[in-house]
């Protein structure tokens, strides 16, 4: 088991989101000031399954991708520290790519870079990761805004 450096409480109190939206478990590593890597433990009781496909379930591309966006929302906040009355909003999404689909029992982790940040606009790339391989990749941008 991979031991947590940011765990779930401490994530609820960094970025917003709640269940059932909130796809970051923990925060297994820190690159201070370049980034992060967090896990999403993707189980069969997710509420998107039930539609998703009954059939076959799979964890939807743009839920892949909000799992990037909320690591990405919890590495500013750890860089910024204090992030009171500030929230992170997704901007742009460049290059989405999936590459295999992702499946209740599967643990996914999630590698953020930040590429720049300039004042309150910050560019990442993120790599989805299951057992080793890559199955999803973007590239995003994030503003930092005011409540």
């Amino acid at each position: 088991m991979q031991e947590s450096l940011i765990d779930i409480n401490q994530i609820s109190k960094m970025i917003p989101h709640r269940y059932p939206f909130l796809l970051v478990d923990k925060v297994i590593a820190i690159n201070e000031g370049k980034g992060i890597v967090a896990l999403k433990n993707v189980t069969m009781n997710e509420q998107f399954f039930v539609g998703h496909f009954p059939q076959k379930p799979i964890m939807p591309g743009v839920l892949i991708i909000e799992s990037m966006a909320q690591a990405a929302a919890v590495f500013v906040a750890h860089e910024l520290k204090d992030t009171a009355g500030l929230l992170v909003y997704l901007a742009a999404i460049e290059g989405a790519r999936f590459r295999k689909p992702v499946v209740p029992g599967d643990a996914l982790h999630l590698h953020i870079n930040k590429i720049s940040s300039r004042r309150n606009i910050w560019k990442m790339e993120g790599e989805a990761h299951v057992d080793g391989e890559k199955v999803a990749e973007a590239t995003f941008s994030a503003v930092i805004v005011n409540e």
